[in-house]
């Protein structure tokens, strides 16, 4: 068994045995708005759920030479998103909100998603993604490498879920119909292949 330890990695190294070796990972496309109104779109696999009460998923943004992205600066001055899965069906759009941008560009001149109304925030959904999340900023914490901040830990509560009537059935999500998309490392996706189930123990 090779043992590596990050004092003797570099960034890049790091980097690469993380996302090579946690996976499948979800993938959080997120909707936001700047101060002056535009739409801000982005994929996150570095996206998880946190706690069922209060309602709460993270998502880590990594800073850019200390600089935050624009998700999350916008998130920061908002206190809102819109956090949806991707599935088969927006996976190349989605792949083009990836392109860097300039912060008053929106990913819209790039991947050309449908706007949908939220309910109970200000934050646009997209209407091709078959489950979003309506959510309010429940807690930043920022994430230091000695002095300087290097990401950006987002708690994300939801306020209400948005379904596709199509994939929901009593009470649950078919994962089949859903067909989320996961990301590996490099340029690679998975999707959801075969299913195994394994009950747990009871005592």
């Amino acid at each position: 068994m090779l043992t590596l330890t990050p004092k003797e990695l570099t960034d890049r190294e790091i980097y690469k045995l993380l996302i090579g070796s946690i996976i499948p990972r979800p993938v959080a496309v997120i909707s936001t708005l700047t101060e002056t109104g535009v739409v801000n779109i982005a994929p996150f696999s570095y996206f998880s759920i946190v706690s069922t009460n209060p309602t709460v998923v993270s998502v880590s943004v990594q800073r850019a030479n200390g600089q935050l992205k624009d998700t999350a600066r916008n998130v920061l001055e908002s206190k809102e998103a819109v956090v949806h899965i991707l599935d088969e069906d927006n996976v190349t759009l989605a792949n083009e909100t990836a392109a860097p941008l300039a912060p008053d560009t929106s990913e819209l001149t790039r991947a050309p998603f449908d706007l949908v109304d939220s309910t109970l925030i200000k934050t646009p959904g997209l209407k091709q993604a078959k489950v979003r999340f309506e959510t309010s900023l429940y807690q930043h914490v920022p994430i230091f490498d000695q002095e300087q901040v290097t990401a950006d830990l987002l708690l994300l509560k939801i306020e209400a879920f948005q379904i596709e009537d199509t994939i929901y059935e009593e009470g649950k999500i078919d994962p089949r119909k859903l067909a989320a998309v996961s990301r590996l490392a490099g340029n690679d996706y998975a999707t959801i292949g075969e299913i195994t189930t394994i009950a747990r123990p009871l005592n």
